[in-house]
């Protein structure tokens, strides 16, 4: 799904009264807000959705694959996101099976 698809989909769940252009706004507030609070070090948590928040990455050393000279890796910060349980049970819904796996009935 890209961003006009995931517009048309907004602007459909709104209802007959809302237009595309309003959609496309709702949407670029609350992806415009998530941003801001992300960049300024906040956790964003969407209860139900998932969590957006910077991590740091330490300053490491790594190896060179083709080499496997030692090489300095430097600190960096990275975009994390985290699934909800709910949103997880969505997407992938458990199994019921016990440890030994499902078993068929005869």
């Amino acid at each position: 799904m890209n961003k006009t698809q995931l517009v048309d989909s907004i602007q459909a769940k709104l209802g007959e009264g809302a237009t595309k252009k309003c959609a496309e706004a709702a949407l670029s507030a609350v992806l415009g807000a998530i941003s801001d609070a992300v960049k300024a070090n906040e956790k964003v948590q969407l209860v139900g959705f998932g969590t957006f928040e910077m991590k740091v990455r330490a300053a490491r050393t790594g190896r060179n694959p083709q080499t496997g000279d030692e090489i300095k890796i430097e600190a960096s910060q990275t975009l994390a996101f985290k699934p909800s349980s709910t949103f997880k049970t969505v997407i992938a819904p458990k199994k019921s099976c016990k440890k030994g796996g499902c078993k068929k009935k005869k």
